[in-house]
């Protein structure tokens, strides 16, 4: 009943549970350090007098591949033309 179909018994399931849940604690720990490198950056340029919104955007189309990138630009631009934006 315990093991609920995992070979070892309940106290290796238990431990590796365990190994498991702490390994995902240091990737968060790990995460939030990342986090906080990430904003020292961002409050740098923004002392340089860089507007970070605008980096945070660039960052995110960085990360896209640039067809992609390219489909969002278009249907954007086409939507934005429906309603007179441009």
């Amino acid at each position: 009943m315990a093991d609920a179909g995992v070979t070892g018994g309940p106290n290796v399931a238990a431990d590796e549970l365990r190994l498991l849940i702490e390994r995902a604690e240091r990737l968060e720990e790990e995460k939030k350090a990342i986090a906080d490198d990430i904003k020292d950056v961002l409050l740098e340029a923004k002392s340089r007098g860089y507007d970070t919104k605008a980096i945070r955007k660039i960052l995110q189309i960085r990360k896209k591949k640039k067809e992609e990138f390219q489909e969002e630009e278009a249907i954007l631009e086409t939507y934005m033309s429906a309603l007179g934006m441009l």
